[in-house]
């Protein structure tokens, strides 16, 4: 089976489209060499490809027939991401959450006028430190 057809297969991509862009854009390897959208693959193979900024890796158990649903996934493949790789997408998703919360959408003139006066204060000549 093709390596863009497997990936849409075990849903790791909603789209064969999106596997194509992927693999054109050298994000997707099997055994350690790039591969194009056409390339096969076999019970056995070992496929890493970088989704969403985490490198996820998984060896493929068997060909689905089709597209699978969501439960029969693990008959297909296994997963061998580290879980550090999945708590690191988390803090990265927290650290943007610490700029502007999820939702607030974007700065109004008063957040601007804040932030510029807060860059333009003069500090007071007469306070010691």
């Amino acid at each position: 089976m093709r390596i863009d057809k497997y990936l849409w297969c075990v849903r790791y991509y909603k789209t064969r489209n999106m596997v194509t862009e992927a693999a054109k854009k050298n994000h997707i390897t099997v055994n350690g060499q790039v591969a194009k959208p056409s390339k096969e693959v076999f019970p056995g193979d070992k496929i890493t490809f970088r989704k969403d900024q985490i490198t996820q890796i998984i060896v493929v158990l068997d060909v689905p027939p089709n597209r699978v649903g969501a439960k029969l996934v693990d008959m297909y493949r296994k997963d061998e991401t580290p879980p550090e790789t999945f708590a690191h997408l988390e803090l990265m998703k927290l650290s943007k959450e610490h700029y502007r919360k999820t939702g607030e959408g974007r700065p109004t003139k008063k957040d601007r006028r804040d932030l510029d006066e807060y860059g333009n204060e003069i500090p007071d000549p007469n306070w010691d430190s």
